[in-house]
């Protein structure tokens, strides 16, 4: 029989390794960075701290974990890459309408754990080769969007926690408008671990996370990069991505080795749709 996943020691390794704003050696899977842009590295932001501690308790526990913020702050960044530090991960990216169904979750299942042909019509067929497969190893099911789950959904992810002896981690990725959502949700009050909130990254945060997030703004003086953050990106670091893309471009066609302030400048311009006043 399955027994309960062991605790773990911390989800990004020794405490020097875990600062805030440390960079991790070993590069996210390719396709995670927003964009895939050549050269992002992985960087510990304090939300991807709080989304490794929470996970890893939810994971040795066999519980829930709701990690929420708003767009473009890294939610599921962090999840990703803290959970393929513990274990296999289940995804089930939710985004075909507007209310998933337990019918979803059961076809969704389905695919991710790779079981094989279509699943049954028969929820009750569906559901035992759902725990079957559930049943042979600790897995973690990511639910993104999980604000648009219905309250049925909940109680089927509340099903398959509870009918599993060692439990079953679930994280449920919301944008911060959703919370008020999950928190209705009553079964999630005695069922999850944690309630991690990705925060966007303060102005004086800024000249630390981005030199480390990409080599390209290291030359960029550390007053210059927070009056882009400033007009650009607002502490969320997929804004920072896009922008970085923007910048690779140009220096590949100037054949630049460095950004100076007037490219930095006729960059934003063409991100943000012109000079402000």
């Amino acid at each position: 029989m399955l027994t309960t996943p062991p605790v773990l020691p911390a989800v990004w390794g020794t405490t020097s390794a875990a600062e805030p704003f440390a960079v991790m050696e070993d590069a996210a899977p390719s396709g995670l960075h927003f964009l895939d842009t050549p050269g992002m590295r992985t960087v510990l932001t304090p939300g991807m701290l709080a989304v490794g501690d929470a996970l890893a308790d939810a994971y040795s526990q066999g519980r829930f974990v709701c990690v929420l913020g708003e767009a473009g702050v890294g939610k599921t960044f962090a999840v990703h890459t803290a959970a393929r530090r513990l274990g296999e991960l289940v995804l089930l990216p939710l985004r075909f309408r507007a209310q998933p169904a337990p019918a979803d979750l059961r076809a969704a299942l389905h695919r991710a754990l790779g079981l094989r042909g279509e699943a049954p019509a028969d929820p009750g067929a569906a559901d035992a080769w759902i725990r079957r497969a559930l049943a042979l190893k600790p897995r973690i099911v990511v639910v993104e969007d999980a604000h648009r789950l219905s309250t049925s959904s909940f109680e089927y992810l509340r099903f398959l926690h509870d009918d599993l002896p060692q439990g079953l981690c679930v994280v449920l990725i919301a944008q911060a408008r959703g919370e008020r959502s999950l928190r209705a949700q009553r079964m999630l009050a005695t069922r999850t671990a944690g309630w991690p909130y990705i925060w966007p990254l303060t102005r004086d945060q800024i000249p630390k996370a981005v030199p480390a997030l990409h080599p390209v703004w290291q030359s960029v003086p550390p007053d210059d990069l927070k009056a882009l953050d400033a007009r650009l990106a607002d502490g969320c670091l997929r804004r920072w991505a896009v922008f970085t893309h923007h910048i690779q471009q140009a220096l590949a066609a100037t054949g630049a080795s460095t950004p100076d302030w007037d490219m930095l400048q006729s960059v934003a311009d063409r991100v943000d749709g012109g000079r402000r006043p």
